[in-house]
């Protein structure tokens, strides 16, 4: 029989992962880092990764630790492990699973940043007259508006196909992680800017194929970069300058934090939380949960704010 190296065992569960089970490319190369770093140290103590035990995972937990690392760093890389000792238990390179009994530091939570829904109004309006052209203005129009009624992460948001938005939609289909599908609502304004951006982007790509020839592009938001379409560094730096425009602090808002909005302002006008996770492309409903944190601050607040026996000791 053929004995695999442990890189060699990493390689092929690492292939798993992206065949079998759809990991996105970013998820597969942290898996890689840390386990490399894993079986860098089995070999530094002399452990084989094959037969080491309980005892030696959780010594490379207290290595994690005394290097600083954070809480939700020694997660990741401890999670990472339990992956592959389960890949390998299931495959029967092993008889056991060293990891099984093993908790880990877990994360500290931490509350996402968000927006007010008259922040988000604000960030709007500016978003219509931000760019140096008429067209630039109706782009981002239209990415502003598609952010916030959807909640789509910037990479989903940028690299939309064009042919998910012909037809005047009510829904697009958006390609998330891990290549999986969800279908995501569109209100009336996000609607509206989005047949205003198709006529607009239609009409220049047009133009651009007549005195230039060429191709057609594939995305809504189409580049001349090596990408094809907007970057997300560059729709980061637009939204900067949109918050800028809007009266507000460039450090609160990013594409994320629009996200966040959306997912909060959703919760506290009464949606359900399943659907929110559905919306958002979550894997896993604990991902949403932390939603219902942010929404049980703001009750507090409420509470202490307009309760008449609140100020009362």
């Amino acid at each position: 029989m053929i004995r695999l190296t442990p890189r060699e065992r990493i390689a092929v569960f690492l292939e798993a992962q992206s065949a079998e089970a759809g990991a996105a490319r970013n998820t597969i190369d942290a898996y890689g880092r840390d386990l490399i770093d894993f079986i860098d140290f089995a070999a530094a103590k002399g452990f084989d990764l094959m037969t080491l035990d309980r005892e030696a995972v959780e010594t490379w937990l207290i290595r994690l630790e005394a290097e600083g690392l954070a809480k939700s760093t020694r997660a990741r890389r401890l999670s990472a492990v339990k992956q592959f000792y389960r890949f390998a238990y299931d495959e029967g390179w092993r008889e056991d699973n060293p990891t099984l009994q093993i908790s880990g530091p877990g994360k500290a939570k931490r509350l996402p940043k968000t927006l007010s829904v008259e922040e988000v109004e604000a960030l709007l309006d500016a978003g219509r007259d931000q760019g140096r052209t008429t067209s630039e203005q109706i782009r981002n129009r239209c990415l502003m508006e598609l952010l916030y009624a959807t909640g789509m992460r910037v990479s989903e948001l940028v690299g939309l196909p064009v042919s998910a938005a012909r037809g005047n939609p009510a829904m697009l289909m958006v390609r998330g992680k891990g290549d999986k599908e969800r279908m995501v609502p569109l209100s009336h304004p996000a609607r509206e800017a989005l047949a205003a951006w198709l006529i607009t982007r239609d009409a220049a790509e047009d133009a651009a194929r007549i005195a230039r020839k060429t191709p057609p592009s594939r995305y809504l938001f189409p580049s001349s970069g090596k990408e094809g379409h907007l970057t997300r560094q560059a729709f980061h730096a637009l939204l900067k300058d949109i918050a800028l425009a809007a009266g507000l602090d460039p450090a609160r808002v990013t594409p994320h934090v629009l996200r966040h909005a959306f997912a909060t302002h959703l919760l506290q006008g009464g949606a359900d939380l399943r659907v929110i996770q559905t919306l958002l492309g979550h894997a896993d409903l604990s991902t949403t949960e932390i939603y219902t944190h942010v929404l049980d601050e703001r009750l507090k607040e409420l509470v202490l704010g307009h309760h008449p026996l609140a100020s009362k000791t």
